[in-house]
């Protein structure tokens, strides 16, 4: 048996464990505050090494050690220190910053201006990301903390991510994306003085390696066509050459918006808006059943099936429900697309589920807000709160494989052969 070999000690760990274990010495956990308290031995250690830091930099600044000889007549020197308040996870500490005689020394741990150790700023947009109001994020540094910070701090520290957004929203697109999924969310937003309802208009792609991306947002006071169309304008103009498959609700002149632009492009209804709009009108005693011969409709295998099986439902229940077979009817070319796919690519293209499931979580960071103060507030909270939910789109679509192959066959050199 081959015995392991034991790893060297790094001295460096060595000599930090000793000095923790010097400074702890007297601690046995009945008093964790002097540890990690306000006037704690981590709030003392950090100030300490900061400090430290500073005037190694200002060593390497001024070209020779504190108190050496070296520095007499050397062109520049040290001038006392200055003070700054700043604010980290341990609360607030006063902090000494070395000067220079020429005023030229810029430390780079504690940069000039900066108020707050790096991460600090992350924390505050972590809490606004998941819909903390600013007094609750206040409450809660303050309870975790020890630290009072205002609400403009909150507020022009979240508003550093408007930039962000203006970036993101202007970024290049990929010149190909299989799969679009166009829907709207309702915010209540100030304009003029008053608060009016707002559609925010999303966007949500599958690229070429079947992951989810989305690809901007747009504000509008009413939902409409025209206004789809300077989206999917905007699109084009961001490099978006092809789209495959766009799944829609039933907004009426959408189909057309969108290939007023992108010709080729098949556009899919959204099966469970269809579902929807059927069963508005019907009584609660029939719904299971008239839900039930829907179902044969875009459950069946083929479209020639599909179409027979509407048949069949017309003559059922044209006598009490005439506008259902007539509304499948006069949407037709729009529901059948999906029908030339495997069962497992149709549960992907058949619903706009998947834009629906990110305007839900969108709608629990917005639910605490009564209303957005402009545009530029209700963008900043959306952005955070896509920015998390993307996170969790780490996976291709399942089967994406056999769509891809679906699509080569079906869309032909349309299809990048990199994509299969």
């Amino acid at each position: 048996m081959v015995s392991k070999k034991r790893k060297t000690p790094d001295p460096k760990e060595t000599r930090i464990n000793e000095l923790l274990d010097s400074l702890l010495e007297d601690y046995k956990g009945d008093n964790p505050e002097a540890v990690i308290g306000k006037n704690g031995l981590l709030k003392l250690l950090t100030k300490r090494l900061v400090e430290r830091a500073m005037e190694s930099e200002m060593d390497d600044h001024v070209g020779y050690s504190k108190h050496s000889s070296s520095g007499t007549n050397s062109g520049n020197s040290r001038n006392g220190r200055s003070r700054k308040i700043i604010t980290g996870e341990f609360g607030e500490a006063e902090i000494e910053i070395p000067r220079d005689r020429n005023g030229e020394f810029e430390p780079q741990i504690i940069k000039k201006h900066q108020r707050r150790f790096e991460g600090f700023d992350n924390k505050i947009i972590s809490m606004y990301s998941r819909g903390m109001s600013t007094r609750e994020i206040r409450s809660h540094l303050e309870e975790i903390y020890g630290v009072d910070v205002s609400a403009e701090l909150i507020s022009h520290v979240t508003d550093g991510v408007i930039d962000e957004v203006k970036e993101w929203q202007a970024r290049p697109l990929d010149k190909i994306y299989p799969i679009l999924y166009l829907d709207a969310l309702v915010l209540k937003i100030r304009d003029e003085g008053r608060v009016i309802n707002k559609h925010i208009y999303l966007v949500l792609a599958v690229n070429m390696e079947g992951n989810k991306e989305l690809l901007g947002m747009w504000v509008q006071q009413n939902e409409g066509a025209k206004f789809w169309l300077q989206v999917i304008t905007d699109l084009k103009n961001r490099g978006l050459e092809d789209i495959f498959i766009a799944c829609v609700d039933g907004l009426k002149g959408f189909p057309e918006a969108i290939n007023s632009v992108y010709p080729k492009t098949e556009v899919q209804l959204c099966i469970v808006h269809m579902i929807r709009n059927s069963l508005r009108f019907v009584s609660y005693k029939q719904r299971k059943k008239i839900a039930d011969d829907l179902k044969k409709i875009y459950g069946a295998p083929t479209e020639e099936k599909a179409k027979s099986e509407l048949e069949e439902f017309g003559k059922i229940w044209d006598g009490s429900y005439p506008t259902i077979s007539k509304m499948w009817k006069s949407h037709w070319e729009n529901i059948i697309p999906f029908f030339a796919y495997a069962p497992e690519i149709r549960r992907v293209i058949y619903t706009t589920n998947a834009i629906e499931s990110l305007n839900m979580s969108l709608r629990k960071v917005t639910k605490t807000r009564g209303s957005f103060p402009n545009d530029d507030a209700a963008f900043k909270l959306l952005y955070l709160g896509i920015r998390n939910a993307s996170k969790k789109w780490t996976m291709p679509i399942r089967n994406w494989g056999m769509a891809v192959q679906q699509f080569s066959i079906l869309f032909g050199d349309r299809v990048p052969m990199t994509g299969i």
